[in-house]
């Protein structure tokens, strides 16, 4: 056993004595070690009761011959973290996460993990660590929030965010928007649309290393708790048959999980964090990838905030499963994929059926033929833009309107409520990516304040940050290059037109080469002044169309 190292021999006599000072007897010390990883904190909603899914694995960690370990892992909240400073500390806390799990990992020898996530970065940053360790392991995350209902509709937090745009446009009072705030998160569990969080979550099922049911069983159902103790018993399968994540997570299995995201519709920030995942797997990622998958792979859910559909409908009408399931009828998934059940993902989708075809439309019927997220490019976006597809109206799909530019998040989001966008327009919000912001901080208050101001099917906005999986509308993020280290988005000047064709796959602007010359000879870098951790992430992270992933300076890697 891996644990041998520090437990087994002469030598680890003194490694023995800690394990008694930690209460561990000599029959727990035989078994082998399961690091829990556990998320648990009382700040993050999606987070509150994952310390009663590792009292869940942890048992049944026992139960099949193991001795369970648990360590924590940090969480920020991204609505709470969102729309001030603390939006830049959510990105880079991914690879925080990943950080301190590998150190835990490999200082105390474990034989297995079970990573217990929830929401937004803990589920990619578990996934990195998992590639990067590389001993068997397995995810069971803490399930999402049930929907709110308010006047008999169901409702979730964007719901929260545009209703404050509603109000700034007058068109809701301030009664109304206490009700709202009452009602639309009404348990504990990671918002209940399809934002980031859970896009992570159906993903971890997708890619191999969740359990059916990981990513869509709510929160509070007692399903959760005993999808909980399978985890902590398979993982003691995983380490009898030795299957690591990097058997799992090969290239064909990252392909399944693009293929997936655009049949469910996921968030943006899968872009982001499928790529980094893949690195740490040894896997080649390029999102040029992205628009030849969604090319052959229908959209078959709106799930909030794209339609009227939350979680818990996706996971009565079969979940992740059901979904992978209508897939194989136009042969789109790699089906001979080795997962943490030891089979295959063809042996585990064989007889899910899609019980509900108003959730989850028949492959035959589509929302659309193509999947939910566009990767654009264009003299805007000479690397990548992103944008989530399917939840963009179809007036918006294609559209030229003039631009309407600021440095920070802040600016656009004062202009936008104080009435000074118009229909047509195209708000530029950059400086915000991964080196400028830094930390390439979410846009849903912009995003959400167009919709709330009735303007989201009539203004676009493109940024070098990032959207949250709750934005809607036609949301262009991930610019690349930023406009920190002089993308062409720096250059943009008020008034420019800027052409948009999502179809298509483009971003423009209506500028010539020449001018855009002259621009660039006269750009000065902008830099906001930083400490700390942030100002080392400056330094290290790369563009958000290679994930936002950390890299040593190129003079420190040729060394």
């Amino acid at each position: 056993m891996r644990s041998d190292s520090v437990k087994t021999g002469t030598a680890q006599a003194p490694h023995r004595s800690l394990f008694n000072a930690l209460g561990y007897t000599e029959e727990e010390r035989s078994r082998p070690l399961i690091g829990i990883v556990c998320s648990y904190n009382e700040i993050v909603p999606g987070h509150m009761n994952l310390d009663k899914i590792a009292e869940a694995v942890k048992m049944g960690v026992a139960m099949a011959g193991g001795t369970p370990i648990m360590f924590p892992a940090i969480a920020v909240c991204d609505g709470i973290a969102m729309g001030h400073v603390g939006m830049k500390y959510s990105l880079v806390t991914r690879d925080l996460i990943a950080d301190s799990t590998e150190c835990m990992a490999l200082a105390h020898g474990f034989d297995g993990l079970v990573c217990i996530p929830n929401c937004d970065k803990n589920v990619p940053g578990l996934l990195m660590a998992a590639a990067r360790v590389n001993i068997p392991t397995v995810f069971v995350s803490g399930g999402p929030m049930l929907a709110g209902r308010v006047k008999g509709q169901k409702r979730s937090l964007s719901s929260m965010f545009e209703a404050v745009g509603s109000v700034s446009a007058g068109t809701m009072t301030m009664e109304e928007l206490c009700e709202f705030e009452e009602k639309v998160c009404p348990t504990c569990g990671s918002c209940s649309g399809m934002y980031t969080a859970n896009s992570m979550n159906c993903l971890t099922e997708a890619i191999g290393m969740g359990l059916k049911g990981n990513g869509t069983i709510p929160a509070v159902y007692s399903e959760r708790i005993r999808l909980a103790k399978h985890a902590g018993m398979k993982i003691m399968e995983l380490v009898e048959k030795d299957i690591k994540p990097r058997d799992i997570m090969t290239e064909n299995a990252f392909l399944n999980a693009l293929t997936v995201d655009m049949a469910l519709g996921c968030s943006t920030n899968s872009m982001l964090h499928l790529p980094a995942i893949a690195r740490e797997a040894g896997v080649d990622l390029s999102l040029d990838i992205a628009n030849e998958l969604s090319a052959r792979t229908p959209n078959l859910c709106h799930l909030a905030p794209a339609g009227p559909t939350y979680m818990e409908d996706l996971n009565e009408a079969g979940g992740v499963y059901a979904v992978m399931n209508e897939l194989t009828k136009k042969n789109l998934l790699h089906l001979d994929c080795m997962t943490v059940n030891g089979t295959t993902i063809g042996e585990n989708i064989r007889d899910c059926r899609n019980l509900n075809p108003e959730v989850i439309r028949p492959v035959e019927q589509p929302y659309s033929e193509t999947g939910g997220i566009a990767i654009l490019k264009g003299n805007l976006a000479p690397d990548s833009g992103v944008v989530k597809r399917s939840a963009v109206v179809p007036e918006m799909l294609v559209h030229q309107g003039p631009a309407r530019v600021f440095d920070c998040e802040e600016d656009a989001i004062a202009a936008i409520k104080g009435g000074r966008i118009m229909a047509g327009d195209v708000v530029v919000i950059r400086y915000e990516g991964p080196k400028g912001g830094p930390g390439m901080r979410e846009m849903l208050n912009p995003t959400s304040a167009i919709a709330g101001m009735g303007l989201g099917s009539s203004v676009a906005l493109i940024t070098d940050g990032r959207f949250s999986g709750a934005s809607r509308g036609a949301s262009i993020g991930h610019v690349s290059p930023e406009a920190a280290v002089g993308g062409p988005i720096a250059l943009v000047e008020e008034g420019d037109i800027i052409q948009i064709n999502i179809p298509e796959n483009k971003l423009d602007v209506l500028v010539s080469d020449q001018e855009m010359a002259r621009r660039r000879a006269a750009w000065q870098p902008k830099k906001s002044e930083v400490t700390g951790y942030l100002k080392r992430y400056r330094e290290l992270v790369t563009s958000g169309n290679q994930g936002a992933v950390l890299e040593l300076p190129k003079r420190e890697r040729s060394l």
